[in-house]
């Protein structure tokens, strides 16, 4: 999908307590920061839908395991109208880089609290964001 990049990261196992690595700025989908905050999202819960107007999202999930669904319905997009599901976790320890103006959604799969990470390109500002509710974005948020 357009705007939308995966990224392998790594994991350093250590006997006193794993390292992983989230996001550098040498790395080429790396756009700047504003800030970094975490979230976390119980089982079958669905958080979303968001559209940034100006934020970089860089998404990692350190515990648990989410499923992102990014939704794009930009007029000038070669990808208007499709859906890209991800789902991050540990073994699965990636990073989601989503652009602005693609709407964002995700979901708890993990057994208990799931925990994201976002380093944002930019600092939170409400004025620069779009919320809609879940069912506004056609989508079935059955758990597999």
């Amino acid at each position: 999908m357009e705007g939308v990049f995966l990224s392998e990261l790594r994991q350093i196992s250590h006997s006193k307590g794993d390292i992983f690595h989230a996001l550098k700025a040498t790395d080429e989908s790396y756009m700047g920061f504003g800030e970094a905050y975490f979230s976390f999202i119980w089982k079958g819960e669905v958080k979303g839908w968001k559209r940034h107007t100006e934020m970089t999202l860089n998404l990692v999930v350190p515990q648990g395991k989410i499923r992102f669904v990014v939704f794009d319905d930009r007029e000038q997009s070669q990808t208007k109208g499709e859906y890209k599901e991800f789902f991050l976790s540990p073994d699965n320890y990636k990073r989601l880089t989503v652009a602005p103006d693609l709407w964002v959604a995700f979901q708890g799969c993990g057994p208990r609290e799931n925990m994201l990470l976002n380093i944002a390109s930019i600092p939170h500002d409400p004025k620069e964001s779009v919320n809609r509710e879940i069912n506004e974005v056609p989508y079935d948020w059955s758990l597999l």
